[in-house]
């Protein structure tokens, strides 16, 4: 981080924001007054929170740090991030659809982590493992492996993202074998079954062994993001799960923080947690905001933006006419 960073400065990642999700008009009338900007597609958490301090995105090792965060001790070995995907066949290509950890139960991935490990770990290079909800390829040598993950690739072409040049032969191999031990798996006849889509291959990223840590110092972190805490940890930075509110935040860290609060759709949560942050630019205990929202809407908010009682609104705020 660099030394003219702003130590009273906040990041935070909120839920989305957009048609109306914040009910109070007080408060879409302060974000208009803001730097409010649509970025489309919801950017990668960690590239977006280390931009937002001047630090590059390591380059490799993000599945380690991932597991780093979940079991809070350093892998030793190479690790990627291996996460379960759908591949839907369409007329001319195939499109990946990322299932996230809501859409894939531990009841759900570990028959299917189990089973690829009797099948193809057991006796190669590599070992597939489950923590909680998250699995993860280990091993001693070195695998390509694409860079971004199936959250943002999802709704894209595979081959756009996938790993080329030296190792990219043996992605492609193992990533066969993958397909061909899922496919007609009982868990997906029963996924199916349920409506769910079934899991027909594994996004397999970030390879690589754990970074080290970069010199920089870090503001406070409160999130439950593993890939986050993990870098946090890489780097010997404080770092706390999500405490329910940013007024823990605030009384927690005297250098600024950085948030990321629970993708909570009730309203009332994004006004709480937008009127904490207001309170405290206005009151001098934060002189800049800088917001993600889950919707793809980013915000930079200042204490001189109070001033523009001309901009009331903002498109990406209004509320829809069925809902006024």
């Amino acid at each position: 981080m660099p030394a003219s960073y702003d130590k009273r400065s906040a990041i935070a990642v909120l839920p989305r924001v957009r048609h109306g999700q914040v009910k109070s008009a007080e408060l879409r009338a302060w974000l208009a007054r803001s730097e409010l900007v649509d970025v489309g597609r919801t950017p990668e958490l960690l590239p977006w929170i280390l931009g937002g301090l001047g630090v590059a995105i390591p380059d490799h090792g993000l599945g380690a740090l991932r597991l780093w965060g979940q079991t809070g001790e350093r892998p030793s070995a190479w690790v990627a991030a291996a996460d379960p995907v759908y591949l839907e066949p369409r007329l001319d290509h195939l499109c990946v659809h990322a299932q996230g950890r809501a859409r894939m139960p531990p009841s759900d991935l570990g028959p299917l982590v189990e089973h690829l490990q009797a099948t193809i770990g057991d006796g190669s290079p590599y070992g597939f493992a489950r923590v909680d909800s998250l699995a993860y390829l280990c091993g001693d040598d070195r695998l390509a492996s694409a860079s971004l993950s199936p959250a943002a690739v999802d709704g894209q072409t595979p081959n756009d993202h996938l790993p080329t040049g030296e190792g990219a032969d043996r992605h492609r191999a193992l990533l066969s074998e993958i397909e061909m031990a899922l496919h007609d798996h009982p868990v997906n006849l029963e996924r199916q079954q349920r409506g769910l889509p079934p899991i027909n291959s594994l996004w397999i990223w970030g390879g690589g062994v754990a970074p080290d840590a970069t010199g920089d110092p870090y503001p406070p972190l409160f999130a439950d993001d593993p890939l986050l805490r993990g870098y946090w940890r890489c780097n010997d930075a404080i770092e706390a799960p999500w405490p329910g509110d940013m007024l823990n935040c605030l009384d927690a860290a005297d250098d600024g923080f950085v948030a990321v609060t629970p993708d909570a759709n009730d309203g009332e949560s994004l006004d709480r947690w937008l009127s904490e942050l207001r309170d405290a630019l206005s009151s001098g205990r934060l002189s800049s905001l800088s917001i993600l929202f889950s919707d793809g809407v980013a915000a930079h908010v200042r204490r001189v933006d109070a001033m523009r009682f001309w901009r009331k609104q903002n498109p990406l705020l209004e509320v829809p006419a069925s809902a006024s």
